[in-house]
Parts: C-alpha cells; sequence; structure tokens
C-alpha cells in the first residue's frame, strides 16, 4: 500500500513512521509512505498557505489553491484514489472503517491546520472526511499518524502472527481479552488455570467469554452489534444480572 501524506509539517513524521512496525512494513516493501510539504505548491515568495476568512473573525483558513494543487499532483490522474482529509467534521474512525481503507491499494491524506481548509477544497478534490474522535487536535498530522498506524497493521504480512490483527480489540467487535506470561504468579496474583493447562479449546472459549465480560463492564455500547451465540447471550445475562446490585 502507498500513502501519501500532505502537510504544512513533513518534520513531525519524522519519529512515529520509522520505527518498529511501521519501519519494518516499510522494509519489507509491504507499506510506502510519501511525505509532500504543502508549501511547495504556493505561488509567491513567502509559500503562503493560509489567509484570513471572508467575513472576519479569527484564525487563519488554508488557501484553496496551493491545496488543490498539491492534491492534483500528488493523486495523479486516477480519481478513484481515496483523498481523506483529516478533520473533526469527519466521520469517526473506528475499526471497521480502518478495514474498508486497508482494501486501498493507494490513500492521499491531507492535514487540516489553523480553522480549517476553504470549502471549495471539500468540494474539489476532497472525497471522504476522518475525525478521530470528538476533539480538536493543533492540526491533522496526528490523526494522520493514527490513522496509518491503524490501517498499516492491517495489510497483509506487516504484522508477525498471521492472526493477531483478527484479534484485537474492536476488530471482533469486543474488547480484547486478558493476556498473561510469565512468572505464572507474582505479588500473589496467579495466572488463570485454563491458561496452563494445554486444552487449546478451553482457552479459545475461555478467552472469548473473558472478552464478552470485559466489554459488558468497560464498553457495553459494544455489544447491541457484536455477534453472540445462544450460549453467549446466556452468559451476557448471567453477567447482567451479577452486576445489578453494583449499579443500584
Amino acid at each position: 500500500m502507498q500513502i501519501d501524506i500532505l502537510t504544512l509539517f513533513p518534520s513531525m513524521f519524522g519519529g512515529p513512521l520509522t520505527e518498529s512496525i511501521l519501519k519494518r512494513a516499510q522494509e519489507k516493501r509491504l507499506l510506502s509512505l510519501r511525505l509532500h510539504d504543502i508549501r511547495n505548491y504556493a505561488t509567491d515568495k513567502h509559500r503562503t498557505t493560509d489567509d484570513t476568512p471572508y467575513g472576519g473573525g479569527g484564525g487563519m483558513v488554508m488557501m484553496p489553491g496551493p491545496l488543490i494543487d498539491a492534491v492534483e499532483a500528488v493523486r495523479g490522474p486516477d480519481r478513484a484514489v481515496p483523498v481523506i482529509l483529516l478533520t473533526p467534521q469527519g466521520r469517526v474512525f473506528t475499526q471497521r472503517v480502518a478495514q474498508g481503507l486497508a482494501q486501498h491499494s493507494r490513500l492521499v491524506l491531507v492535514c487540516g491546520r489553523y480553522e480549517g481548509v476553504d470549502e471549495r477544497v471539500r468540494q474539489t478534490v476532497i472525497t471522504d472526511e476522518i475525525s478521530i474522535g470528538d476533539y480538536v487536535l493543533t492540526g491533522g498530522e496526528l490523526a494522520a499518524m493514527v490513522l496509518v498506524d491503524a490501517v498499516a497493521r492491517l495489510i497483509p504480512g506487516v504484522l508477525g502472527a498471521r492472526w493477531a490483527a483478527d484479534e484485537d480489540s474492536h476488530a471482533m467487535g469486543l474488547l480484547e481479552y486478558p493476556h498473561y506470561t510469565r512468572p505464572p504468579e507474582i505479588r500473589g496474583l496467579r495466572v488463570p488455570d485454563v491458561l496452563l493447562e494445554g486444552d487449546h479449546a478451553a482457552v479459545e472459549r475461555w478467552r472469548r467469554w473473558e472478552a464478552i465480560r470485559r466489554t459488558w463492564r468497560r464498553r457495553p455500547d459494544l455489544l447491541l452489534s457484536a455477534e453472540l451465540s445462544a450460549a453467549e447471550q446466556w452468559f451476557l445475562a448471567d453477567l447482567a444480572e451479577q452486576d445489578a446490585p453494583m449499579l443500584l
């Protein structure tokens, strides 16, 4: 997958995109990340990319000319390439959205700044708008890094374990089950016996039920759309009955 990132601050991406899993993904040529400075598409000697808003008000607005030219130059003639503006006004980024974006061979990300971008940028070159949450950042760069990380780990071959991404929190509609490693006991806290007995079917069943338990107690809203078997629905009902006194 190739991801092009248009930004006023390319140097912000140096650390997060050149370490750990993303670094290895690029070394294995599973992922290509390309940074583009929007200022390079300004037409004046000061490389101006923002101006005061028509109608007055505080802050600055990213100008349409440099940004539209930058997107068209980077995207090229293929209009099927998604061009995503990172903005608080966009649809909320979820694991399902990440899975959808991972199906593309190429993405173009546009990092908004200041009060936002001229509306005509949206009308001409933007095909999608994404927000990573209901809060405001100083710019779209951090949001772009989050999106890149979440999407890249879904590319086949990027993660070491074939099934790793499939069992992540949210990937199966639930929060992930608890994890344990050595030693088997520390400060009086033991690893659950089922994980030490070698019964793989029992382990899988325990993990599934613990994922349901954790989701019920931390993000019950996710259970509204989770696919549960009849036995799991009974288990959830029992959890709700057990926790009822705690909720009063």
